[in-house]
């Protein structure tokens, strides 16, 4: 049985293990033993805390195999991002060049350094090794924190954005810090990603261009990837898209990959969820249900296949009720796979 859960101390080297797989440009998690320590604190810290309003806390969750007791994935939210250390985008927009007396109208693509997003929660962290990408595990890890957050709406912005991987080669290379790097910067992409993991962003400020960059300036290989996406995350894009997540121009300043948003209210797991009261009891199956406890500390969430009744209870087998930590009597979300 797959179970996600808050990291715990004890996970972290099921997390150096994770950091190390998910390679170049997963900026969330850089190798860095003392910051995936601290990073693991904060989550335990932010969990434990009592907030009515979203700030510094960053969730992080883990995806663990019952049978065997593997962490396979990971998964997290930042509260809020932006409110103690500047959090920029390019945004990609257009500019008219026109004249009435030589007829000449043009179009053209411009990008903008930005701090749109500050104080939007952040869907971050998501990463499924590589043999258990399958089933519904990837949507089980996305997801739920679609159902934690609305169970826990106080704690969270009415704006959620998720960055999306860009496109990067097997050694780290991305076209467009390719660009940047030769006339801005003298640093690769995998170092200048590395910085930004471990919190040292300053460089960003000092050397990032001020100006509107105008994209028929940069080169096709850089122009090429604005707004793509890894091919890894590819399934992760479209799972945000059916939930009604949409991109409007933002795209990270180092690999331009695309940052989709939402309003909380109009994700579709959000909207579909119902709370039904825990029975327990042997369930026949049915069809793969994600179920989720209304717990902050000891939450939990699984797919499980259940036959529903128009009633407002759902019957969970002994072990699957242990597995969530409900008793009967108890009130978790469900929501359809």
């Amino acid at each position: 049985m797959m179970i996600l859960r808050p990291i715990q101390e004890s996970d972290y080297p099921a997390l150096l293990n994770i950091a190390h797989e998910s390679g170049h440009g997963f900026t969330s998690l850089p190798v860095n033993e003392e910051l995936l320590q601290k990073k693991i604190a904060r989550s335990v810290a932010s969990f434990g805390k009592q907030a009515d309003k979203p700030f510094d806390e960053g969730y992080l969750f883990v995806l663990e195999d019952t049978e065997t007791g593997e962490v396979v994935g990971t998964s997290g939210i930042e509260a809020a991002v932006g409110l103690d250390d500047a959090f920029y985008h390019y945004h990609l927009s257009k500019v008219i060049h026109s004249s009435r007396t030589l007829d000449v109208y043009k179009a053209v693509d411009i990008l903008t350094l930005c701090n749109d997003y500050t104080g939007a929660t952040e869907l971050c962290t998501l990463f499924l090794k590589d043999g258990y990408r399958k089933g519904a595990n990837g949507k089980l890890l996305s997801r739920s924190r679609f159902m934690f957050i609305n169970q826990h709406r106080d704690r969270f912005a009415e704006t959620v954005i998720a960055e999306m991987r860009g496109v990067s080669n097997e050694q780290g290379e991305s076209p467009f810090w390719q660009w940047l790097e030769e006339h801005f910067f003298s640093m690769d992409f995998p170092t200048a990603d590395y910085l930004t993991g471990i919190g040292q962003k300053v460089f960003i400020a000092e050397l990032m261009p001020k100006y509107p960059i105008y994209v028929n300036l940069l080169s096709k290989e850089a122009q090429a990837v604005i707004g793509e996406v890894h091919d890894n995350t590819r399934p992760a894009i479209e799972l945000l898209k059916s939930e009604g997540f949409t991109f409007n121009g933002y795209v990270d300043i180092f690999d331009a990959g695309p940052t989709v948003e939402a309003k909380v209210g109009n994700i579709r797991t959000v909207r579909n969820s119902e709370t039904r009261t825990v029975k327990i009891g042997e369930s026949n199956g049915g069809f793969p249900v994600m179920v989720a406890n209304g717990k902050l500390v000891d939450y939990r969430a699984a797919v499980i296949e259940l036959a529903l009744t128009d009633s407002n209870e759902v019957t969970l087998a002994p072990h699957v009720a242990a597995a969530l930590k409900v008793e009967e009597g108890d009130q978790v979300s469900l929501a359809k796979i």
